[in-house]
């Protein structure tokens, strides 16, 4: 029988005590037969303010210089988006076309 991972940390060495999953790592206790909460849920929205999900398919709306490299992400440059992840500067863990996995910035992308 294969466990979700843990919802907080994204650890797999999860174990159930009778209705409850329980993370060994960060102790966070849960219930996966209850629904998320929609205040649990990370809402990202993109330039224009459409709201963005893991999966949607983005398209870079300026030139970004890549943090510790010479390479630049041009206009209409495409990503997909891997994970949201709650932050101040980058939001969205993208696979970005030409460039590998890369974490960008919401405000900077517009859904394709």
């Amino acid at each position: 029988m294969s466990l979700p991972a843990c919802p907080q940390c994204g650890s797999e060495f999860v174990y159930q005590d009778q209705e409850l999953l329980i993370c060994p790592e960060c102790t966070h206790e849960w219930n996966p037969s209850e629904v998320a909460d929609e205040e649990d849920v990370i809402k990202v929205k993109d330039s224009n303010g459409t709201l963005l999900q893991e999966g949607d398919k983005l398209t870079m709306i300026k030139d970004l210089k890549v943090k510790g490299s010479s390479m630049v992400l041009k206009i209409g440059t495409k990503a997909v988006i891997k994970r949201i992840v709650e932050g101040k500067d980058h939001q969205l863990d993208c696979k970005v076309d030409g460039a590998g996995d890369m974490m960008v910035t919401a405000a900077f992308v517009k859904k394709a």
